[in-house]
């Protein structure tokens, strides 16, 4: 879909011709809209930037909070004239899917089968388990971000959210260190970089692929990093969720860079980014069932 001439009023030619050409899901979409994010910075405040991307893509399958998330992660690396380009595309680059080791982990892999061994979970169709299951993965009462969708949020301790959660479909996976934080463009939110704390949990999400397809690379990830619950959208992907509390944020990003290489998507990378609540509802009714949950990973 094309932006309106009026919305696209006094941007130059080239930040026109961005927004004009999108890819489809699945060829770039993300990346496209951290690139054309980070440049329309320095003409639109932050809702605008979203209307913008949002008007582009209309009919793509966009995921929640995908464009807010894209566009808060480029602000810190937003371009302006004359800045030294090359530079920044060296610093801020992610690798490129290799397609190749892709399908060699693929095939060697042994798929959902693979998980199970390893899943102290009991899977089935009982009742939801979603409370259970997050006071394994945030003991305590600590503060929690999550919601019905990416603009139906709120931030409340733990024992707040006792009994709603299964109901819900996003939560933020690691605590927040503030019930409220700023947004780039200043404004108070309950869900913001700022307020969430250090990372807990980074989450794995890819693209593509069929069930066993994501499943054996999230097992051959396992092998670098410790795998606690494997989550399914409730859709077409699964969320691997991998303990790395108190890890260094280099190495966190190797080991994000390897993922991307092999079809995860970026956009978890940021520490505020919402991911599938464990055993929650997904907006269309589907339940987000436990594929995987392996307790003994996680260091109190």
């Amino acid at each position: 879909m094309m932006i309106s001439p009026l919305s696209q009023e006094s941007l130059p030619r080239f930040v026109r011709d961005l927004i004009s050409s999108p890819p489809k899901r699945g060829v770039g979409l993300h990346n496209w809209f951290f690139r054309t994010a980070r440049v329309l910075h320095h003409f639109r405040l932050r809702e605008e930037i979203i209307d913008l991307l949002r008007a582009a893509t209309h009919g793509e399958p966009v995921k929640p909070g995908e464009i807010e998330s894209a566009v808060d992660s480029s602000a810190g690396c937003a371009w302006s004239p004359g800045a030294n380009t090359r530079m920044e595309k060296k610093t801020m680059l992610w690798p490129t899917l290799d397609e190749a080791k892709r399908a060699d982990i693929i095939a060697s892999g042994a798929g959902l089968q693979g998980l199970l061994p390893f899943s102290s979970h009991p899977r089935g169709d009982a009742d939801s388990q979603t409370d259970e299951i997050i006071d394994v993965m945030f003991p305590g009462d600590p503060l929690l971000c999550c919601g019905v969708s990416s603009k139906t949020f709120s931030t409340r301790l733990r024992s707040e959210w006792r009994g709603k959660l299964a109901g819900l479909q996003l939560i933020v996976p690691s605590p927040m260190s503030a019930v409220r934080g700023k947004t780039k463009d200043g404004r108070e939110s309950q869900h913001t970089l700022s307020n969430t704390g250090p990372r807990r949990f980074l989450v794995i999400e890819q693209d593509s692929g069929t069930p066993d397809e994501q499943a054996s690379v999230l097992m051959h990830l396992a092998r670098l990093a410790p795998l606690a619950l494997a989550v399914h959208s409730g859709s077409k992907s699964i969320h691997g969720w991998f303990y790395c509390e108190g890890t260094p944020e280099e190495h966190l990003r190797r080991f994000m860079n390897y993922a991307v290489s092999l079809g995860a998507d970026r956009a978890t990378w940021s520490r505020s980014q919402f991911v599938r609540m464990p055993d929650g509802t997904r907006d269309n009714g589907n339940r987000q069932k436990i594929l995987f949950l392996n307790p003994e990973t996680i260091t109190r």
